[in-house]
């Protein structure tokens, strides 16, 4: 999963901003910088609007345009996400249940500060969402 970032030169520094995101800026002295600076304030931003209930919202396609960098959501974060997603109006304690696990175990996984499932896990929890795991490496 991954965002793009604006990135423009302006007066020797290099200004950082998410069209996805408009609460998200930041900037570098360099263009190295800027990006791993971006990649920082995405991914802090995500993890924290997570807990606050926040929903992702579909990432604009800017592929292919100059001035747009994409920028990786980190896989706990995305891991975090998108159980919730598949969750799909299942309650956790639900799941958990049929995980065999106590609530606050499977909260866990849901929370990305706390994020750290196994391949194992992961691949139980796709069998009780019917869903299969697929990993790629990129």
């Amino acid at each position: 999963m991954e965002f793009h970032a604006s990135i423009r030169k302006s007066e020797g520094s290099y200004l950082v901003s998410f069209p996805d995101f408009p609460n998200i800026n930041t900037f570098g002295s360099s263009l190295s910088e800027a990006l791993e600076n971006a990649k920082e304030a995405l991914n802090g931003t995500l993890e924290t609007e997570f807990e606050r209930g926040y929903s992702l919202p579909a990432a604009s396609d800017r592929s292919g345009k100059r001035s747009y960098h994409p920028i990786r959501v980190l896989p706990h974060i995305e891991i975090a996400y998108e159980l919730k997603k598949l969750r799909n109006g299942h309650s956790q304690t639900e799941i958990a249940r049929k995980l065999g696990i106590s609530y606050q175990s499977y909260q866990k996984l849901e929370n990305p500060r706390k994020c750290n499932p196994t391949v194992k896990t992961l691949e139980r929890i796709g069998r009780v969402l019917g869903k299969e795991l697929q990993i790629s490496w990129e």
